[in-house]
């Protein structure tokens, strides 16, 4: 199946299974784990942090940021279409027991003037806020301009709070911004950032940070559950995705812009230009509900697996297993399908 739902659908590449097959482990809560000990040295060393730490998943080093650097009750800025808010089932108020206050930047921007009026110090009626996080790349294809990030840096720093950026797919962010990841971490106090969407590493992401914060999170890993023994079998496909899979993502953006450049020539289609590999677009006869299913259904049976759309967007997300090949089977279907 030709699988266009999204980039964590990599499956890991045949040096990569080779690699956790011949992978040397130890017990990793030990810190005697050496393949595990190389990727987080790897992973700070790529974003010009001082330590990082392996987390299971993305939305569990975002979650393990929050606990770590917020008190309890404390409040939380970021925006409203962010993952943190989207799509991490509301994990904020269980595990951090922080409030998060969210408001409308569909581009990822924050602007100045908005975190300004919703900064708050400690008072008896309102909770102080103890972190703002950005998202770069943003969940809606957005690559993030840095001089945005400065903006918010510069408040952070007036109001001596901390900046956590969820960089699920940084590596993205800096081809489509050409620049370094590094680049755009140091913007950030700490990065979360995934080995598993789009670099084909089965599981697993990477929090990076200041030593002290890090041996923080490293605590709390063992608190949310996340201390795990012979790692290194994952870590080995961890570092084969962060040293040969970061400088091939060009790829599928240009695959992504070539899809794009396609859907908007089919009537009814209006596509939203994105900056990575992701491609959304609006199909006027099926916002949601019983055409929508019927579209998916019918891709399904040329071979192709598409989500259905959220909030009256589909999206395709190119990636690793999508090459010229599949990107032609799926423009054909879509002349089928959206008529």
């Amino acid at each position: 199946m030709i699988d266009l739902r999204s980039d964590t659908v990599t499956g890991p590449t045949p040096a990569m299974r080779k690699a956790m097959a011949e992978a040397e482990v130890g017990d990793d809560v030990y810190g005697d784990d050496p393949t595990m000990n190389r990727l987080e040295k790897l992973g700070a060393e790529l974003l010009d942090k001082e330590d990082s730490l392996f987390v299971p998943s993305g939305t569990f080093g975002n979650q393990l940021a929050l606990f770590s650097w917020c008190t309890r009750g404390t409040e939380v800025i970021l925006g409203d279409e962010c993952h943190i808010i989207q799509h991490e089932a509301g994990a904020a108020s269980v595990i951090a027991g922080v409030q998060t206050r969210p408001f409308s930047a569909p581009d990822g921007i924050l602007p100045g003037r908005e975190i300004e009026k919703r900064l708050r110090g400690r008072d008896l009626h309102a909770p102080a806020t103890s972190l703002i996080c950005l998202e770069n790349a943003h969940s809606l294809g957005k690559a993030v301009p840095v001089a945005a990030m400065d903006e918010t840096r510069r408040i952070a720093d007036s109001w001596r709070l901390p900046i956590h950026l969820d960089g699920a797919r940084i590596f993205n962010a800096a081809v489509a911004l050409k620049t370094e990841a590094a680049d755009i971490a140091r913007r950030a106090d700490s990065v979360m950032f995934c080995l598993s969407k789009g670099l084909c590493a089965p599981v697993g992401s990477l929090l990076a940070g200041p030593k002290d914060f890090i041996a923080e999170a490293r605590m709390k890993r063992k608190i949310m559950g996340g201390g795990m023994r012979q790692a290194g079998i994952l870590a080995a496909a961890g570092i084969i995705a962060l040293n040969e899979q970061t400088g091939r993502l060009a790829e599928d953006h240009e695959r992504a812009r070539k899809l794009e450049d396609f859907l908007s020539g089919i009537s009814g289609i209006g596509v939203q230009k994105g900056d990575i590999n992701m491609v959304f677009f609006s199909y006027a006869p099926a916002a949601e509900g019983k055409k929508a299913a019927q579209i998916v259904n019918f891709f399904r049976d040329k071979g192709i697996l598409i989500g259905s759309p959220e909030n009256g967007l589909f999206r395709f997300v190119t990636h690793y297993w999508i090459g010229d090949k599949e990107l032609e089977e799926v423009k054909k279907a879509s002349e089928g399908a959206f008529q």
